[in-house]
Parts: C-alpha cells; structure tokens; sequence
C-alpha cells in the first residue's frame, strides 16, 4: 500500500510495524532496563502458574492485589505460556501491542480521510513517539491501553465519516475494544470511551442518533468482557478487591490541591508537545490557514481530537503524580490529526527542515554507533551483537543516502529515530546483561540448589522480579519485607540478599557465596571509563553491585 501523489513518501503500514517490532525488539526482549512496575503482572503470572488459579492477583511477597484489571496479567500469563517463562516472553506481546498501534493509527485516518498520505505520515509520527516505544519495552498496562483506545478509534472513525448509516462492524470494533481497554485500565478507558460516545450524540456537525449508537448485540458482548473479571473477583473475594481497586483508580491518584492540579496541567501540556517533536515544528509553517482547513474538511473529527486531548490532560492534570505514559491513549488520534494539518500545510515541500532534522539522527546514531563499536570491542561481545552492529551500518548508510539524494525524508527521520534504539541495545548489553535473574539462574544450577525449599528474597524488589522470572515455576521465591525481614529469615533455610542488606543480618549460620555480580548504576561512569582495562574485572568486582545466595549450615556439619 503505497502513498498517492507522493512520487517521494511511499509507507506500507505492514512494513513500518515490522520495522518497529524489529528495531525496538533487542531493546524491548531482554532486560537492558527494567521499569520498576513490571514486577506486579510478571510476579503475579509466574504464581498463577504455579498454583492454577488465572484470575487472582498477587504480590511477590504472597499478599494479594488487586489495583489494576486482569488484562495486563493475561496478556503476560499468554507469553509465559507461549514461550515459558523467560524476560522476552514477558514483553513479547507488549512489543506487538505497540506495532498494531500503528497499524490500528494508519487504519483509523484512512477511515477518516480516505487519505493514504495522510494515513502513512500519522504512521510515521505514532511510530517515532518515544512514550510508544518505552511502553513497547515494558510489561505495564500502558501499550495495551493504547492499543485498544487506538482500535475503538477505528470505531469512532467509522461513526464520524458514515453517520446513522455506519456499517454495524465499526460498532462491534468500538465496542469490544473499550470493552477490552476497561479490563486493561479500568476507569480511564471508560471515562475516555464515555466522552467520545456523548460527543457522538451532541455534536452540531454530524449527530449520531441513539438507535444508532444502541447496538444490543455489541454492547452486551462488551458488557461480558468488561465486567467478567470484576464479577469473579467479587464472588471469590467479596467487596474487599472493590476497595483496593478504586482507591487506585479514584483514591490516591487524584489530586485535590489546586496547585498541584495546575502544575501537572502544565507539565501534562508541554509534553504531549515534545512526544510529537519533531513534527510539530514542521506544522508551524503555514499552520492557521492549515488548522483552518483540516477543521472545515472534518470539523466533527477536528474537535473530537480537541475533546480527547482536552480530557486526557485534564485526567493528567488531576493524578496526584503525573506520568508522560498517562498521555499515550489519545497519541494515535492526536497524530491523525496532526498529520492532516502536516499534509494540508504541504510541509514536504519544505525539505530543509526535513534535511536538517534528517541529519541530527544520523548524528546522533554515528555517534551512538561509534561508542558502542569502541566499547563492545573492549569488552567482548557475542556473534549476534556483531551482527545487529552490522545491520544497524547498513540502516544508517541507507539514511545517509535517503537524506543526500532528498527522497522519502519523513520516513529517515522515523527510521532514524527507532535506530537510536536498535543501537542502544548494543552498549547496555554490556552493562545490564546478563541481569541477575539469568546469574542467579546459572548458579542456581551449577550449585545443584534444591528447588524443593522456600527462598527468601531480601532487596531491590523488581530485581526480585528478573530473578523470580529468570528461576521459573520450579522455585517458590518469596519478597522479605523491607522492614521485618530481620525476624522473617528464621524460617527460611535459602536467602538471596542483595549486599547493602547483608551487614544487617546475622549471616553466621550461612554458607554465604556470590551469585550475581552486576555493573552498580552509580559507577558506570567509573566503570566505562576503564573498558579496555586488564584490571576490568577485578574492578567489577569491587565496584559493582552483587547478590549472595544463603545456604544454612545443618547442624550436622
């Protein structure tokens, strides 16, 4: 599917998410970073393992929880169950919910504007949206929201162009996807599926009758998948979850101080700007008289993405600690639109902000290249980070060559963009992996340990996470409290304890010895610059960050 009346932009939405899913994926399928809540739907779907029970929620320390819907947890369980448990089947459909975004982007303006051009730039803009590649790295509700808030668009896309004469299939596609987003978030996707269908009904462009929107077939399926899990917890658990779940939802997320609320407003604002740099500088030109036209073609559309924008801000603004993830959900929609607005203001024709943005990426992935060439080559790297050091050559000379022969700039600027990730992924291999969860693994089975035993964890909890993933279903792991684990280690026999808590136990009935030893965060700066040294090692190992595995001496030794 290429671009009409465009001999330089060509964007086939198929090639553009496998590009995505494979650029982002080295970054996104091992644990190069960890984002600290991960550890509540991957903790909690190794248990569902290994007790059987898929529909409660629980802590790596065996309490129960139950703030977030069951979404997350199942989209994790089903990579676990796909590929057993490892660090890239935690992930795996996160990085795909993240490449159907935009796709789903693509789909949503096409329905929209009838516009391949169109379609293709709001591709590219949802594709270089750097809150949708870190939520793609992540095992958190996020990308899944976004990806079925993305999908109701279609819906919504399709009731806005047909009116009362809309093929029922939109309604099922916006129904079901809401439907799905409440199991995902909760709340917020209902708020935001809420205003979207009373702004249906009353807006003076093109209203949408209620028989219209009244489709009992869509809305009692959606029903059914929205409210399943809630109504198992309330049976097996009572009212209790309730609580829990909508104190997160509407109790400490909300702020009530007028200050903090204009505070998070405006930091909500100033970043949903930079999540659409680069673009949005190229719509400055020209963009009243552009703005003016994409409202008078579609001003049904138009003010929809206001309305959604204007309330995602608002959701921003009220939460108690704003974070730029809570921006994705509207993103696809808001970069249909700005892509329209690109289009109308002919800002292809403009090549030398395309040429000079074009060339900073290509700067930065020299550069990003160069180091991680210098340091693997320090330090040893395996065949596969060569490989990928190898690909990445060839993207950036294909880049170069895009960018001097002045041809398909709107997508080096999105490829150039996702390299800087595919590149990253080769210098925090050497400092992130192998993490402690595959470390642990290792000496776990070359010390013969007996899985049979309880282990006590004692320390940073979503290393607990790596570590609980990495030693699969066949250890029972369980999180220490932080600040009663003193009197909790008496009835373990096996501890892993990360060293800053080691001095604060009594160690003497242990057999202690180390099993993981990783670069410590705050001396990677002292750590890179010996790379290339003969004393690395011995360095590491007095300046990095370990993790000791306690064995208690019986009484007959």
């Amino acid at each position: 599917m290429s671009l009409v009346a465009s001999k330089n932009t060509q964007i086939s939405p198929w090639v553009l998410m496998l590009a995505f899913a494979v650029l982002v994926g080295p970054f996104a399928l091992s644990f190069h970073m960890h984002y600290p809540d991960e550890m509540y739907y991957t903790d909690a779907s190794v248990k569902m393992l290994q007790n059987g029970d898929y529909l409660t929620t629980y802590l790596g320390s065996g309490e129960l929880r139950f703030k977030k819907p069951i979404g997350t947890y199942w989209t994790v369980l089903a990579g676990f169950k796909l590929f057993g448990v490892t660090p890239f089947a935690s992930r795996f459909f996160f990085l795909i919910a993240g490449a159907l975004t935009i796709g789903f982007t693509y789909w949503t303006a096409i329905v929209l504007a009838g516009d391949k051009k169109i379609a293709g730039i709001s591709a590219l803009i949802m594709a270089s949206n750097p809150v949708l590649i870190f939520s793609a790295t992540r095992s958190i509700p996020d990308v899944l929201l976004v990806l079925t808030m993305s999908a109701s668009a279609v819906g919504f896309a399709g009731l806005i162009r047909f009116g009362d004469v809309t093929p029922k299939k939109y309604l099922w596609i916006l129904y079901i996807s809401l439907a799905l987003a409440f199991e995902v978030k909760g709340l917020p996707a209902a708020a935001l599926g809420g205003i979207g269908l009373i702004y249906l009904l009353v807006n003076p462009w093109k209203r949408i009758s209620l028989r219209t929107l009244f489709h009992l077939p869509a809305i009692l399926v959606a029903a059914v998948i929205a409210l399943f899990w809630f109504a198992a917890m309330w049976k097996i658990h009572g009212p209790t979850y309730l609580d829990s779940f909508l104190e997160d939802q509407v109790g400490t997320r909300v702020a009530s101080r007028y200050l903090l609320i204009f505070q998070n407003g405006f930091l909500a604002f100033g970043i949903l700007i930079l999540i659409f740099l680069p673009w949005v500088l190229f719509a400055v030109s020209k963009a009243k008289n552009s703005i003016l036209k994409v409202r008078k073609e579609d001003p049904t559309f138009f003010w929809f993405a206001i309305l959604w924008g204007l309330a995602i801000l608002g959701m921003g603004a009220m939460t108690s600690k704003f974070y730029e993830r809570y921006l994705l959900p509207v993103a696809p929609v808001l970069a249909i639109l700005l892509a329209w607005i690109l289009v109308r203001a002919e800002f292809e024709g403009k090549r030398m902000g395309l040429i000079i943005t074009s060339w900073f990426f290509i700067l930065l992935n020299s550069i990003l290249f160069l180091f991680c060439l210098w340091l693997n080559s320090n330090l040893g790297a395996p065949v596969l980070i060569w490989i990928q050091l190898i690909i990445a050559l060839l993207i950036l000379l294909y880049l170069i060559r895009l960018t001097t022969k002045s041809i398909k700039l709107p997508k080096a600027i999105t490829y150039g963009f996702l390299l800087l990730f595919f590149l990253i992924s080769t210098g925090t291999y050497q400092i992130s992996l192998p993490d402690q969860g595959q470390q642990i693994k290792a000496f776990a089975v070359q010390e013969k340990i007996d899985a049979s035993e309880k282990i006590g964890f004692i320390g940073n909890l979503h290393t607990s996470s790596k570590i609980r993933i990495a030693l699969g279903t066949g250890f029972q792991m369980i999180d220490l409290s932080r600040y009663e684990f003193r009197d909790q280690i008496g009835t373990y026999d096996q501890l892993i304890i990360e060293d800053k808590y080691l001095d604060s136990i009594d160690a003497s009935g242990f057999q202690k010895k180390v099993a993981s030893l990783n670069w410590a965060s705050r001396v990677i700066p002292e750590l890179l610059k010996n790379a290339g040294n003969p004393d690395f090692e011995q360095i590491l190992e007095e300046k990095g960050q370990k993790y000791f595995w306690l064995q208690r001496i019986s009484e007959k030794n």
